[in-house]
């Protein structure tokens, strides 16, 4: 099995959790910091927070081999500011072993190890988060500041924006470097003050509501299962007994439910969307579904004075999660103008493209090219192990060539430990292969690749995958 060999003094980057890679270093663990039991792991110094933790070997990449990919899928203000810290110490590095060259004996030689401060989620004394720049505490100045608790409570609860990152252990038993919140990706972020309802708390619409809330926003939500408003109402959102309800009370109503005819009886349907719009409301189709439905919808919400953006986004649970969604938006510019402070805390970007049903098209062709990449990942994996080749190795040696992404890492790492937990489900990929190749068919444009890669869904949803994460297609291949 072909591995990456890391050892103390290595740069990496460490994924735990739902959260971005970051920048660290892979240092020895105090003497009387016992390691995980089970995890085979590194103790890692993360640059830009002076914060530590334990991370399983699997979420540890090569600091140089991967830099060029993370700073192209990780943004913001403190990622950079860590990028910028780990430069920093290669230059100084670099200086000292040119200084070094023929000098001294201060080889060796080591600084006393000095009691580690264990910090709780309700410490009073929030000293330890200050600045790295600042001087540290008095008589201590290898003073390292740890968070290795469980969390125990809600996001509503993290520390106010301007603080760095928290190492925290989640309850799942794996080490997370967790943000304070979204702004830790996405900056600052002035919330609009216009009255913001949410349809839909599915996968992606979990993700968001909860980001919108921690950015400040006033937001209404509304469920069909009303229990999956608990969490949101419990975190500052208000309730809303039927869509029509929330867009009445709002501004801005956005939606994102699973498909075509969902979208449709949300609007058109008993107690829906439609009966509460007045002149001047604004409704956002957050749902992929395909241009006909979009351009149904425009027309039947601006009928009646209302005014209407489609807003697909491109992304799964963890980016929605994470703040990091991308959005395609189409129609109505001012409402898209309107909405800046939302897609700001829901995305990392955000892309105008014209009139309504062009966001639909281009979401279509983007998944129809995910999903069908992921069905040969899968194919690839699968004659791997059908020719006697460690699919471990094919991995390592994929994720080292010109495909390595965090993409194919965590959809690979997941179909080799069996877990299949969805991060965008099955069913709504096969949705949306299938609508692309309608749309191809529409437009007299051959799409004999999707509908290759779709046939293997519909097989891998005969064996009850349906609910599983994309990558479940693997099992399509082995029964």
């Amino acid at each position: 099995m072909a591995t990456v060999h890391l050892r103390i003094g290595d740069l990496v980057w460490g994924k735990l959790g739902r959260y971005p890679p970051w920048p660290g270093k892979i240092v020895s663990p105090p003497k009387d910091l016992k390691k995980p039991r089970g995890k085979k792991c590194h103790f890692v110094k993360f640059f830009g927070t002076e914060d530590h933790a334990w991370i399983k070997v699997e979420q540890l990449k090569p600091y140089h081999a991967h830099k060029e990919e993370m700073i192209k899928i990780n943004k913001g203000k403190r990622f950079q500011q860590a990028v910028d810290a780990v430069e920093d110490f290669l230059k100084k590095a670099k200086g000292k072993e040119q200084n070094s060259d023929g000098k001294g004996d201060s080889k060796g030689k080591k600084m006393p190890n000095k009691p580690l401060k264990i910090l709780e989620e309700d410490d009073e004394d929030l000293s330890a988060l200050k600045d790295p720049s600042e001087k540290p505490v008095k008589d201590d100045p290898h003073f390292h500041h740890f968070l290795l608790s469980q969390s125990e409570k809600p996001a509503s609860s993290m520390e106010p924006i301007s603080k760095r990152l928290k190492i925290v252990e989640e309850d799942t038993g794996s080490t997370s470097i967790q943000a304070a919140d979204s702004t830790a990706i996405n900056g600052s972020i002035t919330p609009t003050d216009k009255r913001i309802g949410f349809l839909g708390l599915g996968l992606m619409g979990s993700g968001i509501v909860s980001n919108l809330l921690k950015m400040g926003h006033v937001v209404t939500v509304w469920n069909r299962t009303a229990e999956k408003c608990d969490l949101f109402i419990q975190e500052g959102a208000r309730l809303g007994r039927t869509p029509a309800e929330v867009a009445s009370m709002c501004d801005i109503t956005f939606s994102c439910v699973s498909d075509p005819k969902a979208a449709r009886d949300l609007v058109l349907g008993p107690s829906g969307v439609l009966q509460g719009i007045r002149p001047g409301k604004c409704y956002v189709e957050m749902s992929t579904v395909d241009p006909e439905t979009i351009t149904e919808l425009s027309q039947v919400i601006t009928s009646r004075g209302g005014r209407f953006l489609e807003a697909p986004v491109a992304g799964s649970q963890q980016l929605s999660n994470d703040g990091m969604l991308v959005i395609l938006a189409a129609g109505d510019r001012t409402v898209y103008e309107d909405c800046s402070s939302c897609f700001q805390a829901m995305g990392k970007t955000s892309f105008f493209l014209g009139e309504a049903g062009n966001a639909a098209r281009m979401m279509l062709i983007l998944n129809m090219v995910q999903g069908s990449f992921m069905a040969t990942i899968a194919e690839g994996l699968t004659l791997a192990q059908a020719t006697g080749q460690s699919q471990q190795t094919f991995l390592d040696i994929l994720c080292q060539g010109q495909m390595a992404s965090t993409f194919v890492d965590q959809k690979c790492q997941n179909i080799l430990q069996g877990n299949f937990k969805p991060d965008y489900y099955l069913k709504h990929i096969q949705k949306d292969l299938r609508l692309a190749i309608s749309m191809g068919d529409m437009a007299n444009h051959p799409t004999p690749m999707a509908a290759a890669a779709n046939e293997v869904y519909k097989r891998a949803k005969a064996l009850d995958q349906s609910d599983n994460d994309i990558s479940a297609v693997y099992r399509a291949y082995i029964h």
